[in-house]
């Protein structure tokens, strides 16, 4: 089996251990086209920043990173707001529905499952492909802009950027597996806050607050039924075409060994 822990390991670190995001790692090291491998410390995805130490903003900033990407929705950006020093902000508003439906559900009186939950994460995914193709089309266009480092968040780091994470990979020609490995690791990593913990029963909240296979898959079933795959949503919804897609490599994938 490919383990993501496994792939260039000896020269950089894939987590930075920050006290204030939990979820901060890089896309870095894994093999996509033509064998090449992504390049490290370029993309990073992450949970909200607004929580970093004074040592954490540093070593943020140590890593060169000046531009940050934010997919929360308005109210999660005004609760949480931070900044950092010569990092430039972008706002990438995906409202976070599952957690809009399930206070509906709470207000007509339905009780909450895990099945149910799993079912609203399904529908979240299919959701992103469906209702966030401009979202995910100006991450790209962030891409595109220059390679200087950035990373991409969201509350958790897990869905809204679990789905832009597999989307980079994928139009780097990461395969499916270790995207998914990437996806997985959240759950290895990402420290629940415990202000979550309302009175939903566990098995919900570890539905809600981590990842699972079926959710990303979720998203890639409706990529296959909605648009024939991946390959053709990356080039009709999200306008990659063949200089964007040769750019992006150029930008992100390191260059053949001589």
């Amino acid at each position: 089996m490919y383990l993501a822990y496994s792939v260039d390991m000896d020269q950089f670190s894939r987590t930075l251990n920050l006290a204030g995001a939990s979820n901060f790692r890089d896309l870095g090291g894994y093999r996509g086209d033509e064998g090449r491998t992504v390049r490290w410390r370029k993309l990073f995805r992450s949970d909200h920043l607004a929580a970093l130490t004074a040592q954490d903003t540093q070593a943020i900033a140590d890593l060169g990173v000046t531009r940050a990407l934010d997919f929360r929705g308005q109210d999660e950006r005004t609760a949480q707001a931070y900044e950092l020093p010569n990092v430039r902000y972008h706002a990438l508003s995906i409202e976070p529905t599952v957690v809009q439906r399930a206070k509906e559900m709470v207000s007509a009186g339905q009780q909450m499952t895990a099945s149910i939950a799993v079912g609203l994460m399904q529908d979240t995914y299919r959701d992103f492909v469906t209702h966030n193709a401009r979202e995910y089309a100006l991450l790209f266009e962030h891409l595109l802009d220059s390679d200087a480092p950035l990373v991409f968040h969201c509350t958790a780091g897990k869905d809204r950027t679990g789905f832009a994470a597999a989307l980079i990979l994928s139009s780097l020609g990461v395969s499916r597996a270790v995207i998914m490995e990437d996806y997985l690791l959240t759950n290895g990593l990402y420290r629940r806050p415990a202000s979550v913990n309302n009175g939903a029963p566990n098995e919900v909240l570890n539905v809600l607050w981590r990842v699972q296979e079926d959710f990303l898959e979720a998203a890639f079933d409706a990529l296959e039924r909605d648009y024939g795959g991946v390959e053709p949503y990356l080039t009709q919804q999200l306008k990659l075409g063949e200089k964007e897609r040769a750019r992006l490599a150029q930008l992100y994938l390191a260059p053949h060994a001589s």
